[in-house]
């Protein structure tokens, strides 16, 4: 569709909403649920990081009165790892499933599968694998990330179902 097309349907869009809100009906363009969102969260590595902030404290003992450096700049250092865990914990990894797209978050940046680019979806206990055709697998676990895995293997299954896509349930 043409940008200019585009631009002509939302402005007639536009106007048929104002229409319909005097005379008290839903518009048109009403912004439905978009995506299913399932979250976990972080704690594996904020963990780790306190407990390598623990190891400094003790391998380098600060309080010592026989160090002839400065230490501000441990301290600051210590102050930088519990700011890092603080946001590696505040920061919850997602699983966002919407009507032809599966999207998360990995280090890299933002990942999206389309159907077309996946293999199948796997479901164990506690485990949602799905494997794509390209790139690795993305895993979603419920002891590591604390994922809903659960409900994310309903709405996945809703989702193989409707793009034709293998749907795999291994039992333990």
């Amino acid at each position: 569709m043409s940008r200019s097309w585009e631009r002509m349907v939302q402005r007639n869009a536009k106007q048929v909403d104002k229409r319909r809100k005097k005379e008290g009906k839903p518009s048109v363009t009403a912004k439905v649920k978009q995506a299913d969102k399932y979250q976990g969260r972080n704690y594996i590595f904020p963990v780790l990081l306190v407990l390598l902030m623990v190891f400094y404290v003790v391998m380098f003992a600060p309080w010592a009165t026989d160090l002839e450096q400065d230490v501000t700049m441990f301290w600051v250092t210590l102050g930088c790892y519990a700011l890092l865990a603080f946001f590696y914990f505040m920061r919850r990894p997602y699983l966002a499933v919407t009507r032809d797209t599966l999207e998360t978050r990995k280090f890299t940046g933002y990942k999206t599968l389309r159907p077309g680019e996946i293999r199948k979806i796997v479901l164990s206990p506690g485990y949602v694998v799905i494997e794509s055709i390209k790139g690795a697998n993305w895993v979603f676990s419920r002891m590591i990330n604390r994922f809903p895995t659960e409900r994310m293997g309903e709405r996945l299954k809703a989702f193989a179902d409707q793009h034709h896509i293998e749907f795999e349930v291994k039992a333990k």
